[in-house]
């Protein structure tokens, strides 16, 4: 793990070279290729170095970090030769460290520091390169909504060091306590987010840069759910009596969101809002406590992470030709760039969970979990599938047909980055489906 660590802190220099963008980015996929052929499939932490170790669940969360994180460099193209390019470099790296460390520390506490420290990076980026001026008020509102959240857990960790007498993963204790609990695991459902907790979500993607939408749906959305993963264990016996209350809130939440989805006119602000939707599925497969729902919740949050990341994408390459984030103006794209449409089909049907996306793999084994849980989740579930469907629909079929926008800025077909970049969302997305056995 310290190899990997040295490698990042000696990329500083390189972030504030001229010209130096395109190896920065070769990089990160070098970096993902060496970390990639450790190939860790054992449950026990491994390659472990001073605090820092990785299990299952860390190697696939930092390989979907590393692989976002490249894409994140590949998609702010525009940002080449800028200013600021430097500084820029300087965020996604310094944001690659902390949720490097987030995911492979083996002591809660240093997972709490790091878990927060991910904040300030994702807040340089909206701040910085954001598009319109509220994007100021989006970045204090995430700031807020997880600082606040934070500050309870920070006392239950003194808590459960006080029971413990350690915070490392391996030794914790059970703990029979329904405020500690409740303190700990509110961060995590603003992380989350959980509905009524999630109003800085779809802000924040609005206001942040592609770069900033990518990460924040990609890896920064799945801190919350690698969380419950680390901490679950522990609040068993709780966990059984005030899970069905959170469950609940999270299925009524991801229903009634899937309906806003549908009134939504701003593309970005329907795949933000659509993100809130699969986690809240995500969220009731944590809460139903049992490994179906675990698996599931898992691979949701990888699938999710790619998929939600290449719509981001695509409402960006849009964005760039028309300048404008509208539905109503983004007409008639599959008579502009007919090549691109594939891939907006192709995304689109992986939101909404066709055959061959994980997406298919973790909705089948979620939807079996929550209804092994209770039959009366049936109707909520049922609703969000639905609804899945039908906002993806939505989404596809506005964006694509209807009458060309005549003001447009740009008549580009799209280039081979553009086109890389977006392949290289569906392919992972698509392909890991058939390593679903090594999953489960």
């Amino acid at each position: 793990m310290m190899k990997f660590i040295f490698m990042m802190l000696f990329m500083v220099p390189l972030c504030f070279m001229k010209n130096y963008f395109i190896i920065i980015q070769m990089i990160y996929l070098l970096m993902f290729l060496i970390y990639f052929s450790n190939l860790l499939l054992s449950i026990f932490f491994s390659n472990i170095s001073y605090f820092y170790g990785c299990d299952y669940v860390s190697y696939f969360m930092v390989m979907l970090s590393m692989w976002i994180i490249m894409l994140m460099m590949m998609a702010s193209n525009k940002l080449m030769n800028s200013t600021y390019e430097g500084l820029f470099s300087f965020s996604v790296l310094l944001l690659l460290f902390s949720l490097f460390l987030t995911f492979i520390s083996m002591n809660i506490f240093i997972f709490y520091i790091f878990f927060e420290v991910s904040l300030i990076p994702t807040l340089m980026l909206i701040l910085g390169w954001g598009y319109q001026p509220e994007r100021i008020q989006a970045g204090i509102y995430m700031f807020m909504y997880t600082l606040l959240g934070s500050l309870p857990m920070m006392i239950s960790l003194f808590y459960i060091y006080y029971y413990s007498n350690s915070l490392d993963f391996s030794f914790l204790v059970y703990v029979n306590n329904y405020y500690i609990y409740l303190c700990m695991i509110f961060v995590l459902l603003v992380k989350f987010p959980m509905y009524f907790v999630h109003l800085w979500l779809p802000k924040a993607h609005v206001e942040a840069p592609i770069s900033g939408s990518m990460i924040l749906a990609g890896v920064m959305l799945k801190l919350g759910g690698y969380g419950f993963i680390r901490f679950m264990k522990i609040y068993i016996n709780i966990s059984l009596n005030i899970n069905l209350i959170i469950l609940i809130i999270s299925l009524f939440g991801g229903f009634i969101i899937s309906l806003i989805c549908l009134r939504q006119e701003d593309i970005k602000s329907l795949i933000a809002y659509s993100s809130v939707a699969h986690m809240s599925l995500s969220l009731a497969g944590f809460m139903t406590m049992n490994i179906w729902g675990f698996y599931g919740a898992f691979i949701m949050m990888i699938s999710h992470g790619l998929c939600s990341s290449g719509l981001f994408c695509l409402a960006n390459i849009s964005y760039e030709r028309t300048y404008s984030r509208s539905i109503f103006l983004n007409k008639g794209l599959l008579n502009l760039m007919p090549s691109m449409s594939l891939l907006w089909f192709l995304l689109c049907s992986s939101n909404m969970a066709a055959p061959p996306s994980l997406n298919l793999v973790a909705e089948i084994l979620l939807i079996n979990s929550v209804i092994f849980f209770s039959w009366l989740t049936l109707i909520f579930v049922l609703f969000i599938s639905f609804f899945g469907g039908a906002y993806s629909l939505y989404l596809y079929s506005q964006t694509q047909h209807g009458e060309i926008n005549q003001g447009l800025f740009s008549f580009s077909l799209g280039n081979i980055r553009e086109y890389l970049l977006l392949i290289l969302h569906w392919v992972p997305l698509n392909l890991i489906f058939l390593l679903g056995d090594l999953f489960i």
